[in-house]
């Protein structure tokens, strides 16, 4: 038994040496035409990729400088502000490391920066707040009361949320028992 090719070749009867030398150019054209579309679309694709290229280079570039300037004027475990002074870029950074590291679980590390805050702004109830909240991670209770005291105790014109939650934590701990 035997069985038929599914392929066929398509063949179109063409006797006239003319018709066939038309009908030759005709498939030649479309050929090219064909072959010319493919080469526009490939170079828009080049074009396109060499853009990409580009902007990526130039987003390298951005991210580098950003890492450069990031630290400027910072050095951990050596702020302090003027007496009576505030530097809150070094607190700002100082205090952003420091949630960086205590939400990360790294509570001395965390200690360190937020401990940094609050030797740039030593008024600022948020940074005692910070490292009380670390101490008391840590289980160093009475450095921890110590500081939510310091920052309830923060007797500026308008009582802040930091004061409030410091405030809370020593209900929490019961720390009116302790000395």
């Amino acid at each position: 038994m035997r069985r038929k090719s599914s392929t066929r070749v398509i063949f179109i009867p063409v006797t006239n040496p003319a018709k066939r030398i038309l009908f030759a150019l005709a498939l030649g054209v479309l050929a090219l035409i064909g072959a010319g579309c493919m080469g526009d679309q490939i170079d828009a694709t080049k074009l396109l990729v060499q853009q990409q290229q580009e902007q990526l280079e130039h987003q390298q570039q951005e991210i580098e400088a950003l890492k450069a300037n990031q630290n400027l004027g910072y050095t951990p475990g050596v702020a302090a502000s003027s007496p009576g002074g505030c530097d809150k870029g070094v607190e700002t950074f100082a205090s952003q490391r420091g949630g960086d590291r205590f939400s990360a679980g790294d509570f001395s590390k965390a200690l360190g920066y937020y401990q940094d805050a609050l030797s740039a702004c030593p008024t600022d109830a948020r940074a005692e707040v910070n490292v009380a909240r670390t101490y008391e991670a840590l289980g160093n209770k009475v450095a921890a009361i110590n500081h939510y005291r310091k920052a309830a105790d923060n007797n500026g014109p308008i009582v802040s949320d930091a004061s409030e939650e410091a405030r809370a934590a020593l209900e929490r701990m019961q720390a009116s028992r302790l000395p």
